[in-house]
Formats: structure tokens, C-alpha cells, sequence
């Protein structure tokens, strides 16, 4: 059965910085419904430790704070965009702080940190626990507006399109979301004149990542599904530096411990190791220099993680600038004031994902989208640190600009056809679900990571080629659930990114590969097509 909740103006998918700003900027004009996938705060958003780039120092200027993101990004990037977003950044910041986020300071100014990659400290932070900071300060100001709605427990199945309509006008509009409601389990159709996908990357689709646990690309298969194009999915960051402890999963070492000093050494040898790979930026090089460098290390010598040593720097400068980090280690028998901290690689940030325009729209009319779920043009090849909430911000806000100006051309919304589960049965066998999930992140993990080579990208492809039947056959005749839904789309997202590494005969930026070591003359975006 499926529910139709009240109806509103317009309907956001995911309730981290990208949605949130959205709907911040349309309320005073809108209904705005945000459905979240679980708890409102359990997006990526509370997860980011580093902190916001923008240019506030003097002798910075948004030149240099574009080639950074330009190099950073081995020429990927749309400059056009890259300056677009750069100059909107220190508006961002002002935003944030009126709406209470408390940023470090030093004296008067802002408290500016420097990480891999930036020639200049232009990073804002929140000591260690920015994003905590950021969707405390969203979320606040949004359940006190009395035009949003903020639903949490929605499990976005499908875009509902003109497919969907009772009377199908051909359009090809999006009209809103159907969603599984995870107390209920029923299936409720959100409808709305504009949609705005914020659902975040597809870290999950990966064995180690510091994502968190509903990172699914659900917004990027939901778009491709419904006829979006997407680019760029082979760029799949990976963060150098995840904590490595066995009971600790997917707990992340922000970069700013680097950019304060910290030091990556070899276990084995007791020795700095970047100078061999990088020898002039060392710690600060670009994340997928780092990350090579530390998969080159740990394979060359049969390391499970090499060191993060910050132990030189005074132990209250380091309580002082990482103090959630300090405190987590601690309470692991680990005191990064006088001990190195075991790291290993793994995935961070989703690059890629689905075409959008400076006010982040879609391929479809009606279908907007914002943040990691997007590829906007500004992180080309592999993200600069601390621009993935830059992007959220200004994208957020570009979404509820155009939504706002172009409100009467926006038709509205026709009768949809409720969701149909009269041929389904409750599933019999969940640990089919669990076996595929497990699967998909495990192949992509050693076929599909860090360093590839076309023979394990088409090991990967054959074993998404057989599995894609079997999970379409168990989605065709059970009802839908969470696990499903997600097992799904981690499916579909895994395909992509593997076709899009299949589609690049060069090696740039996060994408390594030793059949085509060299770059190309030109940067070409990867676009698939449905």
C-alpha cells in the first residue's frame, strides 16, 4: 500500500549541507518537505572532520585558491564552475556563522588551517569536528522554520516520472520520490513540482571507506534509472589516512593532522617515505599521491598500515587542534602526543556522479541535485580537501535560486500512480541480500581500487554482469526493503563506476591504472549516457 503524505512545493532527498541549505533558502517562499534515509544527522555531513576552504587571508586570492583545485583536479575540472564556486565561498562562510556555526578563531580573525594541497591556510574549522558543527547549525535553524518538514526513516526507492503518471503526458518531469518508511515498512509517494537529490556519495560500494553506513548511491542509480546522464564515476577518492584497528571501523584521520606537521612513516624501515614519491610537497602532496604512495609501501613491504607521527609538535598544541581525535585514540590505548597512529588508505569521496549545470539541474525538468551525489565540474580528476562542504553550500543554494526565479514555468504536479506491490511476497531468504553486499564490496576493493588494471576491472564487470539477474530477479518478486534497496543501487552504482574506469585509456588523478600509466594530452570527462 502506498502512503501519499501531504503534499508540498518542494521536495529535497537528504538532509546534510546540500539539502539543508536548500531548503533554507527556499522556505520563506515554499513548502519544503527533506526526507532523510535514517536519523536527520547520520549523512556525511556530521562525518567531515577537516573543515571549508575559502580565501580570507590576506596575500590568499581566489587565482590561487582556483589552480590549487585546478591541479589538485589534473585538469578535469570546469574552470567556470571551480571560479564560480570559489568566489561564492567566503559569502558561505558568513551564512554559517550568522546561522551560529562557531568557527575557530585567533584573536579577531578566523583561525585558518592549511591541508594537502592548498598553497595557502584557507581552511575554517571547527577544532576537528566541523561537519558536526555545520549540521547541528542547518538542522537547528530548519526545524525551527515553520515551511519545513524534515521526515527521517524514508528510504528512497525510485524518482516517480512521467512514467508514473496515471495519464502518461510523455514529458519525461520529475515529480518527487517514492520512499519506504523503515518503522512502517509501507511505501509512500512524495510529490512536488521540484525535486532536489542531496542523497550523497557511494563510499559503501566499497570494502574500507570512512563513509557512512547509508553512503549508497542512491540519489546517482536513482537518476541513471530514471534517465540521467552521469560522469566521472571512475574518480573515487581515497582517503590516505583511515585509522586502522580492528575494532574501530572506518574512522577517519583528518588531513589537518598532516598539514600541522604530521609526519608518514614506514613501520619497518622507521623512515619518511613521501620524498621517494613526492619530493617536494611531501605529507601536503594531492590525496591520490598520498594514498598511492602509502598502498606502494604497505604492498612492497607486507605492511597492514604504515605510521601518522605528530608526536614532535608540543602535546598541547596537538590536544588543541585535533581534540576528538585525541580523545577517540586515547580511549584505544593510543597517545598520538607521544605515539605514531597506525593508518591505512580507503575510500573517501565520490568525484563523479550525475550531470548538473551552475544551478544544478538535471537532465530531467523538475530534477535538481547538490553535493557528493553530483558531478558539477568543480572537483575534475580528485577533490581538493575541504571543498566538499564548499560545494554543498553553493550548490544548495544555486538549486533553490533557480527553483525560486523559475517557480511559474515549473507545471503542476498530475495524479501519479500509486506504488504497486499486489505481485510481491515478503522476502524468505535476507541472507542473499547480505551475501551480494558483502560481494560487490569486497571485489570492488581489490578489482576496482586504488591502483587498477583493465583484467581486474573486467573480473569486476563479469561478476556485476552475473549478479545484476539475480538481484533484478529478487527485487521483481519481493517487497522492498532498506537492505534491499541499498544491496540495489550499490549494485547499479558499482556498474558504473566500473564501466567509466573501463571507458578511460589513461592514467589522471584518482584514476591509476597500470595499462595506461601515462596522462592524455587533453582532459576529457567520462560521460555515460542511459
Amino acid at each position: 500500500m502506498t502512503e501519499s503524505p501531504p503534499a508540498t512545493d518542494v521536495l529535497i532527498v537528504g538532509s546534510g549541507a546540500a539539502g539543508l541549505t536548500a531548503a533554507l533558502n527556499l522556505a520563506d517562499r515554499f513548502r519544503v518537505t527533506v526526507l532523510a534515509k535514517g536519523a536527520l544527522n547520520e549523512g556525511s555531513t556530521a562525518w567531515a572532520q577537516g573543515g571549508i576552504a575559502a580565501v580570507l587571508e590576506p596575500g590568499d586570492t581566489f587565482d590561487n585558491h582556483v589552480e590549487d583545485t585546478m591541479v589538485a583536479g589534473a585538469g578535469l575540472n570546469d574552470r567556470d564552475i571551480v571560479e564560480f564556486v570559489v568566489e561564492n565561498a567566503p559569502a558561505a562562510i558568513e551564512r554559517l556563522t550568522q546561522l551560529g556555526v562557531p568557527f575557530a578563531t585567533e584573536g579577531n580573525a578566523l583561525h585558518l588551517t592549511r591541508e594537502g594541497g592548498h598553497s595557502h591556510r584557507r581552511i575554517v574549522h571547527v577544532a576537528d569536528a566541523t561537519g558536526w558543527a555545520v549540521q547541528e547549525a542547518l538542522q537547528r535553524a530548519a526545524e525551527a522554520h515553520p515551511n519545513i518538514t524534515l521526515v527521517p526513516d524514508q528510504v528512497a526507492i525510485d524518482l516517480a516520472t512521467s512514467r508514473h503518471e496515471q495519464r502518461y503526458s510523455g514529458a519525461g518531469n520529475v515529480w518527487g520520490v517514492y520512499a519506504v518508511d523503515r518503522g512502517t515498512g509501507r511505501v509512500n509517494l512524495y510529490t512536488a513540482r521540484a525535486t532536489i537529490l542531496a542523497t550523497g556519495g557511494a563510499g559503501r560500494t566499497y570494502l574500507f571507506s570512512t563513509a557512512p553506513r547509508g553512503a549508497t548511491g542512491d540519489g546517482i542509480a536513482m537518476a541513471w534509472r530514471a534517465g540521467c546522464r552521469v560522469s566521472n564515476m571512475e574518480m573515487m577518492q581515497f582517503h590516505p589516512t583511515c585509522l586502522y584497528n580492528l575494532e574501530v571501523k572506518n574512522f577517519l584521520i583528518t588531513e589537518a593532522v598532516r598539514g600541522e606537521g604530521g609526519r608518514l612513516i614506514n613501520p619497518t624501515t622507521g623512515k619518511r617515505f613521501m620524498s621517494y614519491y613526492d619530493a617536494e610537497r611531501m605529507e601536503l602532496a594531492p590525496r591520490d599521491v598520498v594514498a598511492r604512495a602509502i598502498d606502494a609501501e604497505i604492498k612492497r613491504y607486507g605492511l597492514d598500515y604504515v605510521h601518522l607521527d605528530i608526536s614532535h609538535q608540543p602535546p598541547e598544541f596537538v590536544k588543541g587542534h585535533f581534540p576528538n581525535i585525541y580523545e577517540k585514540l586515547i580511549g584505544l590505548g593510543i597517545d598520538m602526543t607521544t605515539q605514531p597512529i597506525p593508518v591505512v588508505p580507503a575510500q573517501h569521496y565520490t568525484c563523479g556522479g550525475i550531470v548538473i549545470d551552475r544551478d544544478g539541474r538535471t537532465d530531467l525538468p523538475g530534477l535538481y541535485a547538490a553535493g557528493e551525489c553530483t558531478e558539477s565540474g568543480l572537483h575534475g580528476a580528485n577533490r581538493l580537501a575541504s571543498n566538499s562542504l564548499l560545494e554543498c553550500f553553493v550548490f544548495g543554494e544555486a538549486c533553490a535560486d533557480h527553483i525560486a526565479t523559475h517557480w511559474d514555468s515549473l507545471p503542476p504536479v498530475p495524479v501519479i500512480r500509486p506504488w504497486d506491490e499486489s505481485r510481491v511476497t515478503d522476502s524468505d531468504e535476507e541472507v542473499v541480500i547480505k551475501q551480494n553486499w558483502t560481494e560487490i564490496r569486497r571485489f570492488m576493493w581489490n578489482y576496482v581500487g586504488i591502483v587498477r588494471t583493465t583484467k581486474r576491472l573486467e573480473r569486476a564487470q563479469h561478476r556485476i554482469q552475473m549478479l545484476t539477474g539475480e538481484v533484478a530477479d529478487y527485487y521483481g518478486h519481493f517487497r522492498v526493503t532498506p537492505d534491499l534497496i541499498e544491496l540495489r543501487n550499490l549494485l547499479q552504482t558499482a556498474e558504473l563506476i566500473v564501466r567509466s574506469a573501463l571507458h578511460r585509456h589513461e592514467s589522471r588523478g584518482l584514476h591509476y591504472t597500470l595499462d595506461y600509466p601515462e596522462t592524455a594530452a587533453e582532459a576529457v570527462d567520462t560521460v555515460l549516457v542511459p
